[in-house]
């Protein structure tokens, strides 16, 4: 997790996919000194800009920017990983006397990067299995004898969250109810120091631009970039889209279909993305739609969190 403590802490533009974080953050770095960092999932792969719908060259050259096409398609990667490049690059910002702007809409991989993973540990298959041998009500009576204040927050009726709440009991030797309330209390106190904006638009006024950036990726040649890469780690594979381009290229679908499952996908997690930032208190939202200029977005951003 990161030292938050000085004037050069990070700034956060969050928002679901297409609400205009690229434009911002260029006209942000360009106004206070700041350098770019990637904080989406799948911009960090190198020939996949279109379906990834990362900034473009010429935006690339309006800023410093970092973690933008760094690795192989055939790597995989995740939160963790993410956390541990994204970490000295921000130093090494910080030290230039910059500020480091994190601009993405990869819910988990930001909260790692501001609150750190999580304390509850990983899941563990033998333990599973061995759970699973017993019925509700054991689990249950085991679950209410070793953390009872957990067995109170939990739905006692979901079999897959008892078996979940006693395996962190087990593995962590301590109540998860004990483990969730240091977390809480390190997240607030976390929290006071972080600063950062949440785009946020109408629903349907997102859904429109979004159709439109579909269109704008098809006629752009993302069936030709999925199609030169034979050989995509699994999480490319999840990139939106890859796999739809990849059943149209076996003929499985039509373009036009493929183009109508793509949007409604994108569609759902830019759902998704708002339900995650809407949960995250330190973020200030910024109502904007298609009137709202760059100018009057860096304007409200710099109210929000210079100024306070």
């Amino acid at each position: 997790m990161l030292d938050n403590s000085d004037s050069l802490r990070p700034i956060y533009i969050c928002g679901s996919t297409a609400t205009g974080k690229t434009g911002l953050s260029i006209a942000l770095a360009n106004e206070i000194g700041g350098e770019i960092v990637n904080a989406d999932a799948y911009q960090v792969y190198q020939g996949l800009n279109t379906i990834t719908a990362a900034p473009s060259a010429e935006e690339l050259s309006q800023a410093p920017h970092h973690l933008f096409g760094i690795l192989d398609p055939t790597e995989d990667f995740d939160a963790q990983r993410y956390l541990e490049l994204a970490t000295p690059v921000i130093s090494d910002i910080q030290s230039r006397g910059n500020i480091p702007i994190i601009v993405g809409g990869s819910g988990m991989y930001l909260k790692f990067l501001t609150h750190g993973p999580s304390p509850l540990p990983s899941g563990d298959d033998e333990l599973r299995t061995e759970l699973e041998r017993f019925s509700d009500a054991e689990l249950i009576e085991k679950l209410e004898k070793l953390d009872p204040a957990g067995a109170a927050q939990t739905k006692l009726k979901n079999r897959r969250y008892v078996i979940r709440a006693l395996e962190i009991c087990i593995l962590s030797g301590k109540p998860m109810s004990e483990l969730k309330t240091d977390w809480e209390k390190s997240n607030s106190e976390t929290e006071a120091h972080l600063r950062g904006v949440l785009l946020d638009w109408d629903r349907e006024e997102l859904r429109q631009r979004i159709q439109i950036r579909t269109q704008m990726m098809m006629d752009s040649g993302v069936i030709e970039e999925v199609s030169a890469h034979r050989n995509l780690s699994k999480t490319c594979e999840k990139a939106i889209g890859v796999r739809d381009i990849q059943s149209h290229l076996r003929g499985e679908i039509t373009r036009e279909k493929c183009q109508e499952l793509i949007y409604f996908a994108t569609c759902q997690y830019a759902k998704r993305q708002r339900t995650w930032f809407s949960r995250e208190q330190w973020i200030t939202p910024i109502k904007t739609n298609t009137d709202t200029s760059v100018d009057n977005l860096l304007t409200m951003t710099l109210q929000s969190i210079l100024l306070d």
